[in-house]
């Protein structure tokens, strides 16, 4: 079986941040919390809960933003 990208959704004290999307990634993000549910053991996870979780992930995997970023500081 694949190992999907993330791991175990760990919560935080959040900030709230408010956005739209479309109803087909909406529907993925339900799948993928299904799935990744199954496979980590936890309860249900809600679509929202993901969303963090892969902007990090995708942050982290940015080759090119690691490195204007360790020049660019803001």
């Amino acid at each position: 079986m694949n190992k999907l990208r993330l791991g175990p959704v760990i919560e935080e004290k959040p900030v709230r941040v408010s956005i739209d999307i479309s109803a087909p990634i909406y529907r993925e993000l339900v799948a993928y919390g299904s799935l990744l549910a199954k496979e980590t053991g936890q309860t249900k996870i809600e679509p929202i809960k993901l969303i963090v979780p892969m902007i990090e992930k995708f942050i982290k995997s940015d080759k090119a933003f690691k490195k204007m970023n360790k020049y660019h500081k803001i």
